[in-house]
């Protein structure tokens, strides 16, 4: 059995880092419409459960159960950017939802995209970024009982 080439081992190891430290990481704003539009994505979503984005007006708010972030990635592989964060977005809207469930709400208002920690606020557009291989979106929004 032969001993691997140390200088070859080297090598490799460098590319390998190097091609890490140049990733990919690309920041791009999508449609809320489009990404809800998705017949499939309507079927998951509880429409019990209103999700209002940005600063659009919610109602009268009977209880505020606080404020939760979530942040969801997949796989981006053989997807464009787009296909890959609107299922991110889509698993991201899911689980406020769910949180919204189990605190005894029916409504996450003021969704607002956080994406490594910086806060954008639209009402019609979330962020995602995307890398090589993984796309993310990072959401913050809170949870409260519309009368």
């Amino acid at each position: 059995m032969k001993k691997p080439n140390v200088a070859m081992l080297l090598v490799i190891t460098s590319f390998v880092f190097a091609s890490h430290a140049h990733a990919r990481d690309d920041r791009k704003m999508y449609p809320v419409a489009d990404a809800l539009a998705n017949a499939e994505v309507k079927s998951k979503l509880d429409p019990a459960i209103t999700l209002q984005f940005g600063n659009q007006k919610a109602g009268a708010v009977e209880k505020e159960f606080g404020e939760w972030k979530t942040n969801k990635k997949t796989n981006g592989f053989n997807k464009s950017d787009q296909v890959a964060c609107e299922w991110a977005f889509l698993s991201a809207v899911l689980e406020l939802q769910e949180r919204a469930r189990k605190e005894g709400g029916n409504a996450v208002i003021h969704i607002k995209s956080n994406y490594k920690d910086i806060e954008t606020v639209s009402d019609t557009e979330y962020m995602c970024g995307s890398g090589a291989l993984m796309s993310g979106v990072a959401l913050k929004g809170t949870v409260v009982k519309l009368k």
